[in-house]
């Protein structure tokens, strides 16, 4: 039985759907770094939201974790870099707390621009300052969204439906989704600090977004607001305070920072930013509901396989596994049996997809293939790192695809070059269902990739058939099918043989000293 260890405190919801699936869950929150280091290595999976940070020491602790799951959005207090070169699939919630965090976003817009919390403040000290407090209308202002993603679309809605014009940075998005929204799409965040009252920011802290909103882009912005509800790091804090400081800016108002916990920070000092402890997801129904998501997914990859929100890997829908189920055991087998039959040095490897196979989810075939291929010389390698495994190697991948085939309804071609030279083979699958291998290099041989295969390279000469079969007969070893190829470019022939049981070393050493024997390989392709 899998275990799950839910290392930071979510709703109980999560406990509930482990336990229904059949899943030993210990709910453990609040352990110290000691305790946390001396239970890692126990699970299979770890389910976090941001008080547990999965790196160095810790990830190194947990052995056995083949998926980490985080309830929310954000995955930066893991090593999703680390966990892919272990294979650890990395998951996240993006759609749990979209629907909250937007309307933060969008509060903290109306306060600021009303200035909300001072006045509380001031009426709560027992003042009364209507004077003082004269807001700004919102109504026919420009709003300026930095993403469109999953929380950045809510916000635009909400903000149309202030009645304000919508401007939009998101070079991810199309000319026909934008309109679709109503809004209008800018070239540059440049562009947007110039003609807009009040910018918000949804997009992850990333190298490319560090201090995104700089000091130049305050300067642009003329009696504007600033809102960050992201990511800390995002908006240049020390920009953001000489602007507020000075006036140039209206308001700001954040619900993340820089630094976390954010108890001292120059900012404080200011009246026209008000401020929320990164408090986005913090609704009742955010936390169940991602909770409960990440419950479900993690639970879906440890009994079935399934992906789903993903950080590191391709994402599978329940339906897409089903489709993609026999290709991948194709895929997997062909990488695996060139692996097996080619001594590695590898250092191209281009995977051609024709007819119908071009038209499915090919990157988890390709992770497939690769994990095949370099299984036979390295240790740990599956789906989830073995693409970052070729690449730290020098392996180039090349992927090629098109929509038809001269003679099957859909091929995937394997090619690899290498110290050994240059190996190929072609599978199909028939009835949409059942593997086969169809060609290795240029020979015409069709066999299921299963079993053990015996693969033999000679010149075409007589008689080397009947001394192959003398010499497994002698071993007592049973032929259960023998697929035969000539090779078109040269005199040579192919044979794969599947035998009932494992030839031994000894028996290999026998046929590779047969005459006009090239190459005698042998390969387990599994049942």
């Amino acid at each position: 039985m899998p275990r799950v260890w839910i290392a930071d405190r979510m709703s109980k919801r999560a406990v509930e759907v482990f336990r229904a699936r059949g899943i030993d869950v210990d709910d453990r929150p609040g352990l110290s770094d000691e305790e946390k280091l001396a239970i890692a290595g126990d699970y299979d999976a770890i389910a976090v939201r941001s008080s547990t940070t999965l790196k160095g020491e810790l990830l190194e602790a947990a052995r056995r974790v083949r998926v980490i799951g985080r309830a929310g959005i954000g995955v930066d207090n893991i090593d999703v870099e680390g966990c892919s070169r272990r294979g650890i699939v990395v998951m996240n919630t993006p759609f749990g707390n979209t629907i909250t965090t937007a309307e933060l976003a969008v509060a903290h817009i109306v306060a600021a621009a009303r200035m909300i919390p001072q006045a509380s403040a001031s009426t709560r000290a027992g003042k009364w300052e209507k004077s003082r407090f004269m807001g700004m209308e919102l109504t026919g202002k420009k709003a300026g969204v930095i993403g469109a993603g999953n929380i950045g679309a809510i916000v635009c809605d909400r903000l149309r439906g202030l009645h304000m014009s919508v401007y939009v940075y998101d070079p991810f998005i199309s000319d026909e989704r934008a309109e679709a929204m109503g809004v209008t799409k800018v070239e540059t965040v440049a562009e947007l600090a110039d003609i807009v009252d009040i910018l918000t920011v949804h997009v992850p802290l990333l190298d490319a977004t560090r201090n995104l909103i700089d000091a130049d882009m305050i300067r642009r912005m003329k009696d504007g607001i600033i809102v960050n509800c992201a990511r800390g790091g995002i908006v240049d804090e020390r920009a953001l305070y000489e602007a507020c400081k000075s006036g140039h800016l209206r308001a700001a108002a954040l619900d993340v920072f820089e630094k976390e916990p954010a108890t001292d920070n120059p900012l404080f000092e200011l009246d026209n930013v008000s401020f929320t402890p990164h408090i986005g997801a913090s609704t009742t129904e955010a936390q169940e509901n991602v909770a409960v998501q990440i419950a479900e997914q993690i639970s879906d990859y440890l009994l079935s396989g399934i992906v789903r929100n993903a950080v590191n890997v391709p994402s599978l829908s329940e339906e897409e596994q089903r489709l993609l189920a026999p290709y991948a055991l194709l895929a997997e087998r062909m990488g695996s049996f060139i692996g097996q039959t080619m001594k590695p040095g590898y250092s191209k490897v281009s995977v051609h997809f024709e007819g119908h196979a071009a038209g499915i989810n090919r990157k988890p075939l390709i992770n497939g293939m690769l994990q095949g291929l370099l299984s036979e010389s390295m240790e740990e390698v599956n789906a989830v790192n073995a693409g970052m495994l070729a690449r730290d190697r020098g392996i180039e991948v090349v992927e090629s695809a098109r929509e038809t085939s001269e003679s099957f309804a859909t091929l995937i071609r394997l090619e690899v070059e290498g110290d050994e030279g240059h190996r190929c083979v072609s599978g199909t699958l028939f009835d949409e269902t059942r593997p086969r291998l169809v060609s290795f290099d240029t020979c015409e041989v069709e066999m299921a990739p299963e079993g053990n295969v015996i693969f033999v390279q000679n010149e075409d000469r007589p008689g080397v058939i009947a001394a192959i079969g003398a010499i497994l007969a002698e071993a007592k070893i049973n032929i259960g099918d023998f697929r035969l190829g000539r090779r078109e470019d040269t005199n040579n022939a192919v044979a794969l043989i599947q035998v009932d049981t494992p030839p031994s070393d000894a028996v290999l050493d026998q046929l590779r000293a047969l005459p006009n024997m090239i190459m005698v390989r042998y390969a387990e392709l599994g049942k």
